[in-house]
């Protein structure tokens, strides 16, 4: 992380101990898939948690096996998950353990290796976008080419309250998300040192798709 160069206010560094642990075992190349796969489903969960603090309540009267009271549910809508794919289902599965009625949406992105910007080759969303809180999911923001056009394509079916959540974040991708979609708050676990010559992340964990789903 740059010390001398403050990241945005609505950047989100997870600093929760557990989150620490678990980002590790997942640096760590001799990880399994099927531990590194239950461990970006357990993070996704507490990104998710994290971003869902602000969500609207309203008040409803309930009856305990003692008696009536009031208490507190959702308002409005059901969120909305946003995987994109395929690395962002990793993540996807840990935030349906913590919002298990979201609707849920897919945009298919893949990566030219030329000029490593993202071709879009899939998109299925959910209805009434504009009134739903939009939880977008991928394990990586690198160059964030990727998240700001997925997000972009939530925005135009009228999506408004958009929220990425990531494993890894870098400068870059922080700085390119923030110059094109300023209003959408990110929430990572880690802010790595950048981007090498082919648009990896450095340290970085690896290739998430391919170590989610053992296609090393």
């Amino acid at each position: 992380m740059r010390e001398n160069k403050p990241f945005p206010e609505n950047v989100h560094v997870i600093n929760h101990p557990l989150v620490q642990h678990k980002l590790t075992t997942l640096r760590n190349k001799h990880t399994s898939t099927m531990e590194f796969r239950s461990i970006a489903a357990e993070i996704g969960l507490i990104l998710a948690y994290e971003a869902t603090r602000d969500l609207a309540l309203q008040s409803v009267s309930i009856e305990t096996p003692l008696e009536l009271t009031e208490g507190q549910v959702l308002a409005g809508r059901k969120t909305c998950i946003i995987s994109i794919l395929r690395a962002g289902n990793g993540l996807l599965q840990g935030v349906l353990q913590l919002l298990p009625a979201a609707k849920v949406g897919y945009v298919g992105m893949e990566r030219d290796e030329e000029t490593h910007r993202p071709r879009a080759y899939y998109c299925k969303l959910p209805k009434a976008m504009q009134e739903r809180t939009t939880l977008v999911v991928d394990p990586m923001l690198a160059t964030g080419f990727s998240a700001i056009e997925s997000i972009r394509q939530a925005k135009s079916l009228g999506a408004q309250d958009v929220r990425f959540l990531c494993l890894l974040a870098t400068p870059e991708g922080i700085a390119a998300m923030h110059e094109a979609l300023p209003e959408v708050p990110i929430y990572t676990a880690a802010i790595d040192r950048g981007l090498d010559e082919n648009a990896y992340i450095r340290p970085g964990l690896g290739d998430a798709g391919d170590r989610l789903y053992g296609t090393l």
